[in-house]
Parts: structure tokens; C-alpha cells; sequence
């Protein structure tokens, strides 16, 4: 089949790999334009453009899809299948409706749960216990469209963004490569989502970062690892920012007294652990990124700044 592929990050990247891998040839990629990026503004290519140029593969950066902007590239490539995976841009309908055997788009969680923006951090953020990917048709809803396939992975109590992450790739690629084989054999079947189901993951932003101690433990480790390693939840020690790249559970049950939660129970250099109380249970920070300073583990942290127990963290 000939096929065309729309994605930007590093995600779709691997998607793009895969397929590319295969038999079928890809006709070209559409990615988002390039942006200015670091303290310099220098333009950068997004993961899908630069592994596209690397293996010869054309590209297009359309600013804009509606009033049929892409219509004359789209009929002089003639594709047969659209797979998208993290384009950035809503499709318009003459785009979905073009090729021959559908448009369809690989999503990062078992849908219609955590349709939108940061589905794998919302799940890990949620305590979730199971995440995975969905292939489905697309259509003009936001990540609304009729399911062909799922590939499931579980989240560990200690899982992160990054591993989680990991494990979806291997689901992507093992779904993806299905997901074709079934088109082509004409054996692909496709389901409804029960929208009575649907939640929406939100795009994280700075409020989401903010720890809050007056929830469990449980609830604060998992904001932590689903955040890590970037942007990374934070919390203020001596009215500076802390943030914090990994944690554990020390306790899980057990209310504490108002007057405790938020402060510092405990520290520990040689196990690298500062311990907090929250509302129930205790969270210990493994490894924290202080203002102006480099990552680090908490015992490293330690070493440079003793801190006294009751210490209260915030502003």
C-alpha cells in the first residue's frame, strides 16, 4: 500500500520507524513546522522530520489543512492509507475521507478513556494500574472514532512517564504492524466507542505540577512518576523551587494531623531520602532538581543542604 504518515514527536517516530520497516512504501510525511526552540530561538525539526529526512523520506509542513490547503499534494501523492500518530492538527474531512482503505490513528491509551493531549501521564497520574494504546478509524472528533485493535501494558507501582512511555512504543510498533496486515487482508473490523465511558486528558500544565500533601501518599507518588522526567512536579523548600524527579512510598495508610502534613518527618543521606508527611500516609523524594542546580539524589542533595525535620514545604 502507499502510505502516508502524520506525526511530530518522538512517539510517532517510532510509529513512522516501523512501518517503514515494513513492506509497504511510504509516500511522504506531514509534520508540524518547524519552531524556535532554547534560549537561542533556534528552528527545530520536529523527531518525525528528522527521521524522515535521514531515510530519504519527503516531507510537508503545511501550516494550515482547511478550505482544502493540502488538497492538490494530497491527490498528486495518492495515498491508499493515512496513519496518523501525534500530528498536532485536527484533520479536515477531506482528508479523512481520501484514501482508499482509511485514516487511522495510533493513541496512547485504551480508548475512549484519556482521549486528548497527555493521555500517558493522565493515566499514571490517576493510578492506574493498566494503560495502553488504541488504533482506530479517524474522524472529525477529537479521538472519538471507531476502534480496529488495542495493545495493553501494565503501569508498576515505581513505573514513570519515561518507562510507561517505553512500553507503549513496543505496543505501538506491535499494533501498527498488525493493524496493516489486517487492512490489507481486508480483515479489519471496527467498534464503537461507548462515549458514556469517554474522559479527557488534558494538556499538563503549571497548576498540575504543583504537589499537594494534603492527599496520600499514594496520590502524591503517582503525580511525581507521571510527571518525570519532564516537567517534573515541584514543591518549595525555603521559599525555592524544588522539584522532584523520583520517589517512593515510605507509608501508605495512616492519617497524620493537620499540623504535620507537608513537613519533613525524616532524612536520610545514606538511603537518599527525605520523607514528608501527606494528609495520609508518608512519600519519600529519592531524587529532586533544586533551583539553579543540576539533578540529583537526594542524598547528594542532602550532603550540600542538611535540613531539619518539621521543616514545611511550600510557600
Amino acid at each position: 500500500m502507499r502510505i502516508l504518515f502524520m506525526g511530530t514527536p518522538e512517539f510517532a517516530a517510532e510509529v513512522l520507524d516501523e512501518i517503514n520497516n515494513g513492506k509497504n512504501e511510504i509516500i511522504g510525511v506531514l509534520t508540524q513546522p518547524d519552531k524556535p526552540r532554547g534560549r537561542g530561538m533556534e528552528l527545530s525539526q520536529s523527531a518525525v522530520k528528522k527521521y524522515a529526512l535521514a531515510n530519504g523520506i519527503d516531507v510537508y509542513q503545511p501550516e494550515v489543512l482547511k478550505d482544502n490547503a493540502f488538497l492538490s499534494e494530497l491527490e498528486r501523492l495518492g495515498p491508499e492509507l493515512i496513519v496518523v500518530a501525534a500530528y498536532g492538527k485536527i484533520l479536515p474531512r477531506y482528508i479523512l475521507d481520501y484514501p482508499k482503505y482509511d485514516c487511522i490513528n495510533v493513541h496512547g491509551s485504551l480508548l475512549p478513556k484519556y482521549r486528548g493531549a497527555a493521555p500517558i501521564q493522565r493515566a499514571i497520574i490517576d493510578g492506574d494500574k493498566i494503560t495502553g494504546i488504541t488504533i482506530m478509524k479517524m474522524e472529525a472528533g477529537l479521538d472519538t472514532g471507531d476502534m480496529m485493535l488495542t495493545e495493553t501494558c501494565t503501569i508498576e507501582e515505581n513505573d514513570n512517564f519515561e518507562s510507561v512511555y517505553d512500553k507503549l512504543v513496543v505496543c505501538s510498533r506491535r499494533g501498527i504492524t498488525r493493524a496493516i496486515e489486517l487492512i490489507e487482508a481486508g480483515e479489519a473490523k471496527y467498534e464503537k466507542q461507548d462515549d458514556s465511558y469517554a474522559t479527557y486528558a488534558e494538556k499538563i500544565n503549571k497548576e498540575d505540577c504543583l504537589l499537594d500533601f494534603n492527599t496520600s501518599a499514594e496520590s502524591v507518588h503517582n503525580r511525581i512518576r507521571g510527571l518525570s522526567p519532564f516537567p517534573l512536579a515541584f514543591t518549595y523548600l525555603d521559599s525555592k523551587l524544588l522539584k522532584v524527579t523520583a520517589s517512593v512510598i515510605v507509608k501508605k495508610d495512616g492519617d497524620n494531623p493537620d499540623e504535620l502534613v507537608g513537613r519533613i518527618v525524616d532524612t536520610d543521606i545514606k538511603d537518599s531520602l527525605i520523607t514528608v508527611a501527606c494528609k495520609t500516609g508518608l512519600i519519600g523524594f529519592t531524587a529532586v532538581l533544586p533551583e539553579g542546580k543540576k539533578r540529583m539524589s537526594a542524598g547528594d542533595f542532602l550532603r550540600g543542604k542538611p535540613i531539619e525535620n518539621n521543616t514545611l514545604l511550600g510557600k
